[in-house]
C-alpha cells in the first residue's frame, strides 16, 4: 500500500499523494511538478491570493479528466489552514479556504486544482472588491491580434481616468487588465463602474470589440464587466491554467501587450520569467485609487455609499 507523502513547506508538513500522477500528457508534466511550481514561485503568487477566499476547481486526474467545482473546505483539513465563511443569499453558508502562505498553495495543488481563482475582494471587507477587472474574453473566431489591440484601448480609458492597470495573459485565450481600488463600493457598484467602462471602450473600437451579453448575438471579443460581481472568481496572476501546454497567466508589462503571445508563458517557462524581470506585479497593491470621483467623468452617478 502506497503511503502519502510529507513535504515541508514554509515550516509546515503538507501531505502530497501520487506526485507521479500525470497531470499534463502532451507535455509530461506530473501533479509533483504543479506542487513544486506554486511552493517555487509563492513570494510572487502570495500577494495576490492571501486573505481571498479561493473557489476551488478539482482535476484530481489531471487535465485529460473529470474536474469539479468545490466550495466548501474538505473536512478534514489541515488546522493551520485559515477558512472563511461566506453565506449567499439563498441563506446557505461554505467555508472557503484562505491561500496565504506557501505550504497553502502546496495543499491546494495537492488536491487537484490546477488553477487559483480568487475572489476580488479579501476577507477583511469581503463584500467590496478591491480591484476592478476587465476581463478581454475573444470567441473562437476573434484573432488574438484585436485582443492585444483593445488592451491598449483599456489601458488609455484607465490612463484618462488617472487609473493605474496591470495587464496579464488570463492563461487561456485572453488578457486581464486589473486596477486596484479602495474597497469602498459594494459589488453591484464596482460591476456598474465596469460596465460604463467596457461601454467606452466598445464605443472606441467598435469593429472589434463588443458588450453584448447574449454570447449568440457577440460580434466581437467581448469586453467582459461581469466578472467584478459576487462570486465571481478569476484565475489569479502566475496561475496555471488546465491546458495542454500547462500555460501561466503571466502579469506583462505594457510595452510587451501589443506582441504577446499567450503561449509563451507555462508551468515550465514561468519561474525562469520571473527570475529574469521580477514580479511585474510587485508593488500593484500599494496605491489604491477611488472610483467614486470617477463615476461622472464615466456619466454615471453613484449608489449612496454603505457604512
Amino acid at each position: 500500500m502506497r503511503h502519502p507523502a510529507y513535504v515541508q513547506v514554509a515550516g509546515r508538513d503538507v501531505t502530497v499523494t501520487n506526485r507521479e500522477k500525470v497531470f499534463f500528457p502532451k507535455r509530461g508534466l506530473t501533479k509533483g511538478d504543479l506542487v513544486d511550481y506554486y511552493v517555487s514561485v509563492a513570494p510572487a503568487v502570495l500577494p495576490h491570493v492571501r486573505q481571498r477566499v479561493m473557489q476551488m476547481l478539482r482535476y484530481p486526474n489531471g487535465v485529460d479528466g473529470h474536474f469539479f467545482y468545490q466550495k466548501r473546505v474538505p473536512v478534514p483539513h489541515p488546522d493551520w489552514l485559515e477558512t472563511y465563511l461566506i453565506e449567499f443569499p439563498s441563506g446557505r453558508t461554505a467555508d472557503f479556504p484562505v491561500v496565504n502562505d506557501a505550504a497553502a498553495l502546496a495543499w491546494i495543488a495537492n488536491l487537484g486544482c490546477i488553477d487559483l481563482h480568487t475572489w476580488s475582494s479579501r476577507i477583511g471587507d469581503v463584500e467590496r472588491p478591491d480591484y476592478l477587472l476587465i476581463d478581454l474574453d475573444p470567441r473562437g473566431g476573434d484573432p488574438w491580434s484585436h485582443v492585444r489591440r483593445i488592451a491598449l484601448v483599456v489601458k488609455d480609458v484607465m490612463d484618462e481616468l488617472g487609473l493605474a492597470s496591470w495587464p496579464k495573459t488570463s492563461g487561456s485565450t485572453g488578457i486581464h487588465i486589473l486596477a486596484p481600488i479602495i474597497p469602498e463600493l459594494p459589488f453591484p457598484e464596482v460591476r456598474r463602474f465596469a460596465k460604463a467602462f467596457a461601454q467606452e471602450v466598445e464605443r472606441r473600437v467598435p469593429d472589434i470589440a463588443t458588450t453584448t451579453w447574449k454570447v449568440a448575438d457577440r460580434t466581437g471579443v467581448f469586453v467582459d464587466f461581469g466578472q467584478n460581481a459576487r462570486d465571481r472568481t478569476i484565475a489569479s496572476a502566475y496561475s496555471i491554467r488546465p491546458t495542454q501546454d500547462a500555460r501561466a497567466s503571466a502579469p506583462l508589462r505594457w510595452d510587451e501587450v501589443a506582441d504577446v503571445e499567450a503561449a509563451d508563458f507555462t508551468l515550465e517557462t514561468m519561474a525562469a520569467r520571473i527570475a529574469k524581470v521580477g514580479d511585474l506585479m510587485a508593488g500593484m497593491w500599494s496605491s489604491p485609487a477611488s472610483l467614486v470621483p470617477l463615476f461622472e467623468r464615466l456619466k454615471l452617478k453613484p449608489a449612496q455609499l454603505e457604512g
